[in-house]
């Protein structure tokens, strides 16, 4: 296996980890995406780092579609990200929902730290209001001790694997593109 390779597999890990996370958090306090929301993914500020969008752009590559979605990203003036699919029916929106990112996925199920170092639930309008007697008893239960997936504490491990590509956010598109262009130019003097 090569170095980029390896990085994505190490970023892919962080993923997968995460994501039995927050199912263990979701489990225990019943919060949940209403089915076919996406509200979130709509916002024109959402940032990102290349490195999370690394396994993504190493599975285009190897399907034969980095260029193609290079030229897509390229051409596109659209802060929304382009991964969205708002017409395709299901609990999601995203068309590569097993290669979103880190923020993708932390947002709704983490949590930030405060000033004096306890847990505070980062999630949705939405799920605030249309659950909000399961998002109380959330809320409360994570002050308390429930394990939740910790913002910071994600962003450092993916820094640990490649600090250079996990230090910059970039509008979304951005970060997905330079993700591409990363395995482009790497497979390029292969």
């Amino acid at each position: 296996m090569d170095e980029l390779e390896e990085k994505a597999a190490a970023v892919a890990a962080l993923l997968t980890k995460l994501d039995g996370a927050i199912a263990d958090f979701q489990a225990a306090t019943t919060l949940h995406c209403k089915w076919g929301c996406g509200k979130c993914c709509f916002k024109a500020d959402i940032e990102a780092t290349p490195l999370e969008f690394l396994p993504f752009a190493l599975h285009l590559h190897q399907q034969q579609l980095a260029e193609q979605w290079l030229t897509r990203l390229t051409e596109t003036d659209s802060p929304v990200c382009q991964i969205l699919s708002p017409t395709q029916s299901g609990a999601g929106l995203c068309s590569a929902y097993a290669h979103r990112g880190l923020i993708c996925r932390l947002f709704g199920y983490s949590a930030r730290t405060n000033k004096y170092g306890a847990a505070e639930l980062v999630t949705c309008a939405v799920i605030k209001t249309e659950q909000a007697e399961s998002y109380g008893e959330a809320a409360k239960r994570v002050s308390e001790g429930l394990p939740i997936p910790i913002m910071h504490e994600y962003y450092l491990q993916l820094a640990s694997i490649d600090f250079d590509l996990a230090r910059q956010y970039y509008p979304i598109n951005q970060a997905i593109r330079r993700a591409i262009e990363q395995v482009l130019h790497y497979y390029a003097y292969r």
